[in-house]
């Protein structure tokens, strides 16, 4: 084979600092277009971003060349900074130091998308705290409750 074929898809997840509210209705669309155009801008495909006021959902294609770790940091920092430039009264704005990763097949990737599309309905009856747990059982990825929220 001359070349090499990936299709390497991905759910993101991280929240404001403290989990913070700080991602108002009025920023909403433009934050979540920013983080699209900064995955663009860096070899990455967003596929769906969005989330609630106090975490964000991607759906994302990383090329096998980019450590999943660098595509987190490079979508967060630029952002960061974006929010204090760019947004009133945001200057004290910040996003908690982890995330989540979690690989989605193909075959999975529209129900993701939905998932994401759908946050507003899914935190009226569970908070982020909830939902994150729920996802961290459901990859049964092991945990240290002390160091989770920090």
């Amino acid at each position: 084979m001359a070349d090499t074929f990936t299709s390497l898809h991905y759910h993101i997840i991280f929240s404001t600092k403290h989990r913070e509210p700080w991602i108002r209705s009025d920023i909403q669309e433009r934050l979540w277009t920013y983080l699209g155009g900064i995955a663009r801008e860096n070899g990455l495909k967003a596929i769906l971003v969005g989330g609630m006021p106090d975490h964000v959902h991607l759906a994302l294609a990383i090329p096998p060349t980019q450590a999943v770790s660098k595509a987190v940091q490079i979508i967060k920092g630029g952002s960061s900074k974006w929010i204090k430039d760019a947004c009133p009264g945001m200057r004290g704005f910040a996003w908690q130091d982890g995330y989540a990763a979690f690989t989605v097949s193909k075959s999975n990737l529209n129900e993701v998308v939905d998932y994401i599309r759908k946050q507003p309905e899914h935190h009226r009856v569970k908070t982020f705290q909830e939902e994150y747990l729920a996802f961290l059982v459901r990859y049964e990825i092991e945990y240290d409750e002390r160091y989770l929220w920090d």
